[in-house]
């Protein structure tokens, strides 16, 4: 099985926010590799992973990032694959993060979720992935019914709450 994502972080103290990305990918059944590399620490690394992501079958990535925030750019700046940056909250609650992953010069583009957003990457992933596999599609749709029903749900609970003055 060769990976159709993979998800980068800046360092294994980002995992606990990544791990909602792997948690949804591995529930649709997409398979995705995990690694930490460092726009700063190890640069050179950086560039040929991304530079041979397509190559190995790779068709997104998902790279978070904390801070100064360079890795998912400078992954970018290195493929033609799909970038999905994660902002990680740090210092400014993120704001730094997510501004670093957002302002990206033209013909260097990042999709951006919001801070510690890797559950959101991790879907607009597979919906980028359903394009052209359908039986992924019927998954994701099946998925997204179910956050309805829950709301559904949820709605069925609150009317059942009694209060004196609830109308």
């Amino acid at each position: 099985m060769k990976p159709k994502v993979s998800i980068i972080m800046g360092s294994t103290s980002d995992l606990p926010v990544m791990e909602k990305a792997c948690k949804l990918l591995d529930e649709l059944q997409v398979p995705f590799e995990v690694s930490a590399l460092s726009a700063h620490r190890t640069p050179s690394e950086v560039e040929g992973f991304a530079k041979n992501a397509a190559p190995r079958g790779v068709k997104v990535i998902i790279a978070a990032a904390g801070m100064a925030a360079a890795l998912p750019g400078v992954i970018a700046a290195n493929t033609t694959l799909p970038v999905i940056g994660v902002p990680i909250k740090g210092m400014l609650d993120g704001l730094d993060a997510m501004l670093s992953i957002i302002q990206m010069p033209p013909g260097i583009p990042v999709a951006t979720v919001g801070v510690n957003g890797a559950q959101n990457a991790a879907i607009l992933a597979v919906e980028m992935l359903a394009l052209h596999d359908e039986e992924l599609a019927v998954r994701l749709r099946d998925y997204k019914e179910n956050l309805r029903k829950k709301v559904e749900k949820a709605n069925q609970e609150l009317a059942e709450l009694k209060y004196t003055f609830k109308v």
